[in-house]
Protein backbone atom coordinates (compact mmCIF):
# COMPACT_ATOMS: atom_id res chain seq x y z
CA UNK A 1 0.00 0.00 0.00
CA UNK A 2 1.24 3.12 -0.91
CA UNK A 3 0.41 6.83 0.70
CA UNK A 4 -0.21 9.65 -1.37
CA UNK A 5 -0.44 13.69 -0.36
CA UNK A 6 -3.17 15.14 -2.17
CA UNK A 7 -2.57 19.14 -2.16
CA UNK A 8 -4.36 21.33 -4.46
CA UNK A 9 -2.40 24.12 -5.63
CA UNK A 10 -3.47 27.81 -5.36
CA UNK A 11 -5.67 28.77 -8.81
CA UNK A 12 -2.77 31.70 -8.74
CA UNK A 13 0.17 29.24 -9.22
CA UNK A 14 -2.50 26.93 -11.15
CA UNK A 15 -2.62 29.73 -13.81
CA UNK A 16 0.75 30.57 -13.94
CA UNK A 17 2.06 26.57 -14.49
CA UNK A 18 -0.63 26.87 -16.92
CA UNK A 19 1.27 29.89 -19.05
CA UNK A 20 4.68 28.20 -18.73
CA UNK A 21 3.85 25.22 -19.68
CA UNK A 22 4.38 25.44 -23.55
CA UNK A 23 7.94 27.24 -22.82
CA UNK A 24 8.75 24.11 -20.27
CA UNK A 25 8.35 21.97 -22.91
CA UNK A 26 10.49 23.43 -24.98
CA UNK A 27 13.16 23.88 -23.07
CA UNK A 28 13.04 20.88 -21.07
CA UNK A 29 11.12 18.12 -22.11
CA UNK A 30 11.28 18.98 -26.16
CA UNK A 31 13.55 18.70 -29.12
CA UNK A 32 14.80 22.48 -28.71
CA UNK A 33 15.86 21.34 -25.28
CA UNK A 34 18.55 18.50 -26.02
CA UNK A 35 20.09 21.01 -28.23
CA UNK A 36 20.64 23.18 -25.16
CA UNK A 37 22.17 20.25 -23.20
CA UNK A 38 25.64 19.74 -22.71
CA UNK A 39 27.13 16.24 -23.60
CA UNK A 40 28.25 13.86 -20.49
CA UNK A 41 32.08 13.74 -20.06
CA UNK A 42 34.54 10.95 -18.36
CA UNK A 43 37.69 11.88 -17.58
CA UNK A 44 39.96 9.43 -16.51
CA UNK A 45 44.24 9.38 -15.44
CA UNK A 46 46.90 6.65 -15.48
CA UNK A 47 50.45 6.56 -15.16
CA UNK A 48 50.88 7.83 -18.13
CA UNK A 49 48.14 10.04 -19.51
CA UNK A 50 44.67 11.50 -18.72
CA UNK A 51 41.40 10.83 -20.79
CA UNK A 52 38.52 12.56 -21.63
CA UNK A 53 35.52 10.47 -23.38
CA UNK A 54 32.76 12.80 -24.45
CA UNK A 55 29.56 11.31 -25.41
CA UNK A 56 28.33 13.06 -28.27
CA UNK A 57 25.99 10.92 -30.69
CA UNK A 58 24.86 11.56 -33.90
CA UNK A 59 27.86 13.72 -35.27
CA UNK A 60 30.62 13.34 -37.69
CA UNK A 61 34.51 14.23 -37.58
CA UNK A 62 34.04 16.76 -39.33
CA UNK A 63 31.43 18.09 -36.56
CA UNK A 64 34.22 19.16 -33.93
CA UNK A 65 36.73 21.43 -33.11
CA UNK A 66 38.83 21.04 -30.36
CA UNK A 67 41.74 24.12 -29.03
CA UNK A 68 44.70 24.60 -26.63
CA UNK A 69 45.32 27.96 -25.62
CA UNK A 70 47.27 27.55 -22.94
CA UNK A 71 46.59 24.77 -20.48
CA UNK A 72 42.44 25.60 -21.53
CA UNK A 73 41.43 22.72 -23.57
CA UNK A 74 38.33 23.40 -25.60
CA UNK A 75 36.10 20.77 -27.49
CA UNK A 76 33.12 22.32 -29.55
CA UNK A 77 30.69 20.56 -31.88
CA UNK A 78 28.53 22.79 -34.82
CA UNK A 79 25.94 20.65 -36.85
CA UNK A 80 23.41 22.08 -39.11
CA UNK A 81 20.82 19.70 -41.02
CA UNK A 82 18.06 20.45 -43.82
CA UNK A 83 15.80 17.78 -45.10
CA UNK A 84 12.73 19.27 -47.90
CA UNK A 85 10.42 16.92 -48.75
CA UNK A 86 7.94 17.81 -51.89
CA UNK A 87 4.85 16.26 -53.20
CA UNK A 88 2.14 17.25 -55.19
CA UNK A 89 0.41 19.40 -52.84
CA UNK A 90 2.83 20.25 -50.16
CA UNK A 91 6.28 21.29 -49.60
CA UNK A 92 7.94 20.10 -45.95
CA UNK A 93 10.96 21.85 -45.14
CA UNK A 94 12.58 20.93 -41.51
CA UNK A 95 16.12 22.44 -39.93
CA UNK A 96 18.10 21.33 -37.16
CA UNK A 97 21.06 23.31 -35.65
CA UNK A 98 23.19 21.84 -32.40
CA UNK A 99 25.52 23.08 -30.73
CA UNK A 100 28.28 22.62 -27.88
CA UNK A 101 31.16 24.12 -26.29
CA UNK A 102 32.76 22.64 -22.92
CA UNK A 103 36.33 23.88 -21.61
CA UNK A 104 38.58 22.07 -19.76
CA UNK A 105 41.84 23.32 -17.46
CA UNK A 106 44.22 20.74 -18.01
CA UNK A 107 47.13 19.90 -15.30
CA UNK A 108 50.64 21.61 -16.22
CA UNK A 109 52.06 18.15 -16.66
CA UNK A 110 50.21 17.73 -20.39
CA UNK A 111 52.03 17.67 -23.48
CA UNK A 112 50.59 19.94 -25.62
CA UNK A 113 52.25 18.48 -28.88
CA UNK A 114 50.77 14.54 -28.23
CA UNK A 115 47.39 15.30 -27.41
CA UNK A 116 45.30 13.03 -29.73
CA UNK A 117 41.17 12.55 -30.65
CA UNK A 118 39.41 9.82 -32.27
CA UNK A 119 35.76 10.06 -32.95
CA UNK A 120 34.47 6.11 -32.81
CA UNK A 121 30.55 4.67 -32.17
CA UNK A 122 29.44 8.39 -31.05
CA UNK A 123 32.06 9.41 -28.38
CA UNK A 124 35.33 11.73 -28.76
CA UNK A 125 38.04 10.31 -26.90
CA UNK A 126 40.80 12.58 -26.10
CA UNK A 127 44.13 10.90 -25.02
CA UNK A 128 46.04 13.67 -22.88
CA UNK A 129 49.66 12.17 -22.75
CA UNK A 130 51.70 13.17 -19.58
CA UNK A 131 55.11 15.09 -20.16
CA UNK A 132 58.53 13.56 -19.49
CA UNK A 133 58.74 15.45 -16.30
CA UNK A 134 55.76 14.18 -14.75
CA UNK A 135 56.47 10.67 -15.82
CA UNK A 136 59.81 10.58 -14.16
CA UNK A 137 58.43 12.26 -11.09
CA UNK A 138 60.44 10.55 -8.13
CA UNK A 139 59.04 8.62 -5.55
CA UNK A 140 60.54 8.21 -2.32
CA UNK A 141 58.69 6.32 0.49
CA UNK A 142 59.16 8.11 4.27
CA UNK A 143 59.62 5.82 7.66
CA UNK A 144 57.75 6.57 10.47
CA UNK A 145 59.74 7.54 13.50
Amino acid sequence: MSLKTLARPSSFTSVLSDFFEPWNEWFLDGSAGKALTLPRVNITEDKTSYNLSVAAPGLHKKDFKIDVDGNLLTVSAHKEEEKEEKDDSFTRREYNYSSFSRSFTMPEEVDLDKINATYDGGVLKLALPKNEKALKSSQKAIPVN
